[in-house]
């Protein structure tokens, strides 16, 4: 509780920084409208406040979704904004600061130079700052509007080496992080379904976070994702939220029951859920395997699940070898030790729901914790493709990094 007195503390810090933009904006408006822009501003910050607290003081998972959901994305759009413009303002004030200790010191050496009696503002900075406190503020508010259910489908081809016909042009539609427990009506999911069949694939693959905490979120969604089609199957693994571990269950044996249902849920929509093991799609003789293993990261504070050697143990007689791992840091940590295994599909980064995206260059917060964050990777001969995710969660929309589809598919390798 303590914790969550501290946060208020530092939030109300910034707001108070942040009001002194406002408050320097609207000097020359008359008094009345000065003041309830005054009462404005504080009444939404007190609520932001009074969420916060409340969130702690209560078990916020039985709050109505969409309420929990909004409230967290007020309070952080809000304070995002905000921290922006402080930092501007903290900026003019350094400035201040400075030219007000310089002309002390030249008044210290000659008596005769004007006292300082203040150091004003530079409007030039205020005002930029509550412009570019704007840009977060109104993005994030299209990424809720427009962004969260905008499902781009991206390509790519892996070349394969010996690649045998009965395989050749093999469509891999591959998803991630579905969060289903962040989805308010069934109707965006049963969009991606309909357009994740349109591809038509061959195989699909699901690269975990299935749900946020629970295997009760998944229910309103079971009919539609039945739905996914596929020639050899769909293929799944755990990701981090699946476990329940950022959840207070009342009980271990509680926690424990969840997955199990969670796990017999996968079965029942008709979905082969690896779990350290692994499977092989054969045509005409030739295989392809497709391992899966439980989350293992390579980052601190993210479990260790899972067990590579486990996973593959006895592969072989495959042309190529597929990992399916959540967490792209396992690849650089595990992964890469093991040449026979070809492609890893991971998700789990989002790409943070928010960065730019232009042909041939892409940025997002995601690249300062995870090497390979989004997209397509190789090191020497084995590749990695980070999904972007198709949910949310935490903040309900995405600004510049599109909820994704992937279609992988396998080419021949011209150049062995």
């Amino acid at each position: 509780m303590l914790r969550a007195f501290l946060f208020i503390a530092v939030l109300f810090i910034i707001d108070l920084y942040a009001y002194q933009a406002v408050r320097f904006s609207i000097r020359s408006l008359n008094p009345s409208t000065a003041k309830i822009i005054f009462w404005s501003y504080w009444s939404v910050s007190a609520i932001c406040f009074a969420l916060i607290l409340l969130a702690n003081f209560t078990d916020w998972h039985i709050w109505p979704k969409a309420l929990r959901t909004y409230s967290f994305a007020l309070v952080f759009i809000l304070f995002v904004s905000k921290l922006i413009v402080a930092v501007f303002l903290l900026t003019d004030d350094v400035i201040r600061v400075i030219r007000f200790a310089g002309i002390r010191t030249v008044q210290a050496f000659n008596p005769s130079v004007t006292p300082a009696n203040g150091i004003t503002r530079a409007e030039f900075l205020v005002k930029a700052g509550l412009f570019a406190g704007a840009i977060p503020f109104f993005s994030l508010i299209w990424g809720m509007m427009y962004g969260a259910y905008q499902y781009t489908v991206r390509k790519a081809k892996i070349s394969v080496n010996g690649l045998p016909d009965e395989f050749r042009n093999f469509r891999i539609v591959h998803i991630s992080d579905l969060h289903t427990g962040s989805f308010h009506t069934k109707e965006p999911l049963q969009k991606a379904v309909k357009m994740i069949n349109e591809l038509k694939p061959d195989l699909i693959c699901f690269t975990g976070d299935l749900v946020n905490d629970r295997h009760v979120e998944l229910q309103p969604h079971v009919e539609a994702l039945k739905g996914l089609n596929a020639k050899y199957g769909i293929y799944s693994v755990l990701g981090n939220h699946d476990y329940g571990d950022y959840y207070r269950w009342p009980s271990q044996e509680e926690k424990h029951d969840n997955l199990q249902k969670l796990i017999a849920m996968q079965k029942e929509m008709g979905w082969k859920l690896l779990i350290d093991e692994h499977d092989y799609i054969e045509v005409n003789g030739k295989k392809l395997a497709v391992a899966g293993v439980q989350n293992w990261s390579g980052r601190a504070g993210f479990q260790r699940y899972g067990n590579l050697d486990k996973a593959i143990k006895g592969m072989s007689g495959s042309f190529f070898n597929m990992l399916l791992s959540h967490d792209p840091s396992h690849w650089r940590n595990e992964v890469l030790k093991h040449e026979h295994i070809h492609l890893t599909l991971s998700g789990h980064t989002h790409g943070m729901q928010f960065g730019i995206e232009v042909p041939g260059w892409k940025w997002s917060p995601a690249r300062y914790f995870y090497k390979e964050w989004a997209g397509l990777y190789a090191e020497g001969k084995q590749k990695i493709y980070v999904n972007r995710g198709l949910g949310f969660i935490g903040y309900p929309g995405r600004v510049g990094i599109l909820p994704e589809i992937t279609v992988i598919e396998l080419t021949p390798d011209l150049s062995a």
